[in-house]
């Protein structure tokens, strides 16, 4: 998240940056052979302090010859110009056409002489646009490539996950510099049975070198259509380099990462660290590259890619954005800072300093800051309609409730909608402000309603994908007799599904502040015969031997009883 100007990017590198600009969003990438049933699955946790949880909505259109579409940056609204239409575009539900094209990001700046100012498409339009235009990952990046040398980068450094029903890639991109039309970028192809992640770090080092892209032209989209071909680059990804003085070693082994945005402690600990975190969750052996995630042995560099020591389905991947570092050494419920009822998170500022010495707080996947996250779901072996499921949820990640919104819908839950509300206009009917109420009385309650939470979050979830399995079948045998009714019924029930959520869960908000309000704990009690009322059931759960141990540490004698 959040585009980086030169000033900024000049911060970012004098380690002055803005913290809400920095240290954003988590993506993982899940091939057919790594899902427990096929799929084709990415994550996405667009994490900004200033950004609306909402679901994003455009119809497939057609266009009069000779429309022109403004462009405006994603993150701040400012009008950057305009470029042609294309003659039809594709429906898009959040980060997912109707094709199960699905393709998410993290910001990970780059070096700032490779910002452009005059450049036109930020990353935010090379997203979206591209889902109105392309059916899969090839030719999304073949759309990417086109749309940067037409018009020029408005951005700084993006890595991309791109997912269809059948490959998932990672591409790594950044301008060129000061009125330098074009990007230098490096797409890989996730092998099958593996898996990949990113999250505000660039992951590829050295890549194949074969087939770069230098023209759009013919011969370069069949180049990117070979399905032999698992490594597309910007021709002159190296040469860039090479002029800035930046790398002067042969070809072979040259390094994207290493070279346009070299990795120090904060790229390893505070980013890094996250996809360590998530591959830990899936694969045995990732113990060995602790001292890498904590910033301790940057040269212990994580693999692209991992394997997972099971095949995964779609409710581990949701438990995969999940992860606070829970069950490691930077398990962030386990030192003081989470307060005396184990808090998940930690206000900011992530760096401080005490006595002149500078310390950190951890960055997880689970954050606060979380505007709104997806788990993509492409299924090869069904329509496209009914293939696709976008699971979306608003908030942070861990305490959010994902629910299936099928890909060829033609409106959305009226509670997710644009519009319903903002980042400064509260709205009681609003997923994002509701799960913020359940969420922020949670954070300083965590440890006493974390598993009513969690109960509730897994019995909606489970119960969407006990749903889906009928309403796949149900949509299949209605879409071979009609796929406008299909369509329909698909719509009927992600709306359905989507204003459910929203609903149970302003009713949770109700349960869980008359239970825990001012610190206690009620249980309703039954109102035996003669009497008018019961009154509750009152806990006191106090703050734990813990934290009582670290006030007497803190305050010596003061409170002990004479």
């Amino acid at each position: 998240m959040k585009k980086l100007t030169v000033l900024i990017l000049v911060l970012l590198f004098s380690g002055f940056l803005p913290e809400q600009t920095t240290n954003g969003c988590t993506n993982f990438l899940i091939t057919k052979g790594a899902s427990k049933d096929g799929s084709v699955m990415i994550t996405y946790s667009a994490d900004s302090h200033v950004l609306y949880g909402e679901l994003y909505y455009w119809p497939s259109k057609d266009w009069p010859a000779g429309t022109m579409v403004d462009i405006y940056e994603w993150d701040t609204g400012k009008y950057l110009g305009k470029i042609p239409q294309k003659a039809h575009t594709y429906s898009v539900v959040g980060n997912m056409n109707q094709h199960q094209l699905s393709i998410g990001e993290t910001t990970f700046g780059g070096r700032p002489e490779l910002a452009d100012s005059t450049g036109m498409v930020d990353y935010g339009t090379l997203i979206y646009f591209t889902l109105q235009r392309a059916k899969n990952a090839r030719e999304a990046i073949y759309n990417f490539s086109q749309l940067v040398t037409d018009y020029g980068y408005a951005s700084s450094g993006e890595s991309f996950s791109i997912a269809d029903a059948n490959e998932a890639w990672i591409l790594e991109l950044v301008g060129k510099g000061q009125g330098k039309k074009g990007a230098v970028w490096v797409a890989r192809r996730i092998p099958d049975g593996y898996i990949s992640g990113h999250a505000n770090h660039p992951r590829i080092t050295s890549f194949p070198l074969a087939d770069g892209i230098k023209s759009i032209t013919s011969k370069e989209i069949d180049k990117i259509y070979n399905p032999e071909i698992e490594t597309v680059y910007a021709y002159d990804v190296i040469d860039v380099a090479r002029g800035f003085g930046w790398y002067a070693g042969q070809d072979k082994d040259f390094s994207f990462s290493d070279t346009y945005a070299p990795l120090d402690f904060s790229g390893a600990r505070f980013c890094e660290a996250r996809v360590w975190s998530g591959f830990n969750m899936v694969n045995s052996q990732m113990n060995k590259y602790l001292d890498y995630a904590m910033g301790e042995n940057l040269k212990n560099r994580m693999p692209l890619w991992v394997k997972p020591d099971n095949k995964i389905g779609v409710k581990e991947v949701m438990g995969m954005m999940r992860n606070y570092y829970q069950g490691t050494p930077m398990d962030m419920t386990k030192d003081l800072g989470a307060g005396p009822y184990g808090s998940t998170v930690r206000w900011r500022p992530m760096q401080w300093q005490v006595d002149g010495v500078k310390y950190i707080h951890e960055r997880a996947i689970s954050t606060q800051q979380t505007g709104f996250s997806f788990v993509s779901q492409s299924r090869s072996w069904l329509p496209d309609p009914v293939g696709g499921i976008f699971w979306f949820g608003v908030d942070d990640t861990y305490y959010t409730v994902y629910s299936p919104m099928y890909c060829g819908i033609t409106k959305v839950p009226e509670t997710f909608a644009v519009g319903n509300g903002d980042i400064m206009t509260f709205s009681d009917n609003s997923a994002f402000w509701v799960f913020n109420q359940v969420t922020n009385f949670a954070y300083t309650r965590t440890r006493l309603l974390i598993g009513e939470l969690q109960k509730k979050q897994s019995d909606l979830e489970d119960g969407y994908m006990n749903e889906t399995i009928n309403t796949d079948k149900s949509a299949e045998a209605l879409y071979k007799k009609s796929p406008a009714s299909a369509v329909k019924f698909l719509t009927d029930y992600s709306v359905k599904s989507g204003n459910n959520t929203v609903k149970q869960w302003k009713e949770f908000y109700g349960f869980l502040f008359t239970k825990y309000v001012d610190g206690n704990v009620k249980e309703k009690q039954v109102v035996p015969q003669g009497y008018k009322f019961m009154v509750p059931k009152v806990s006191q759960p106090g703050y734990g031997d813990e934290w009582n141990r670290a006030i007497v540490k803190n305050t010596g004698d003061k409170f002990r009883e004479k």
